[in-house]
């Protein structure tokens, strides 16, 4: 049994790690943490989109960092870098593991002996069976919301459901 209370709300945010859109959503995350503190549980999901061909390999990387303790600090640095990851590949999921104190050695261990695969086919699964074709997406209350064709407006939506969800007046 835990002190910490469980968060009032629960965001789900879907990336994949090579788009470009994605990492400017982290700005959205950001704010959204800022204003809800602990009351809102964001998780990063996995979405790696088939045209983003280095995608699923960053997502289980990903998860390698989040093994070492560092999977945010992986996530935010790789993003920064989808074009570079675009271009170059594999070879950027290490230089960022070295650059965020993950271990390069098992991230590249975990990309050969598959130890990830079933936690992002999860979450990929889980997904597709809410409807989620493209990133970012939010799921929140139940509702999805599709940054993957425009971003504008977005925050706002998810602070709306998220003031409803917590019995928060709107605009604070």
């Amino acid at each position: 049994m835990t002190d910490t209370p469980a968060a009032a709300a629960v965001l789900d945010v879907w990336f994949d790690l090579q788009c470009p859109d994605c990492h400017t959503a982290l700005g959205d995350v950001d704010r959204l943490r800022e204003r809800y503190g602990a009351e809102l549980e964001i998780r990063f999901r996995h979405f790696p989109l088939a045209k983003n061909k280095h995608a699923y390999a960053a997502a289980q990387a990903a998860e390698e960092a989040f093994e070492q303790g560092r999977g945010e600090e992986y996530l935010r640095a790789l993003l920064a870098r989808t074009a570079e990851l675009r271009e170059r590949g594999e070879p950027v999921l290490l230089e960022v593991a070295a650059a965020v104190g993950v271990d390069g050695e098992e991230i590249e261990t975990a990309l050969i002996d598959g130890r990830h695969l079933l936690a992002v086919d999860a979450d990929q699964a889980e997904g597709k069976a809410l409807g989620v074709t493209g990133t970012p997406t939010y799921v929140i209350g139940g509702e999805r919301l599709d940054g993957g064709r425009s971003q504008e407006g977005l925050r706002e939506r998810v602070e709306a459901i998220t003031d409803r969800l917590l019995g928060a007046p709107r605009g604070g």
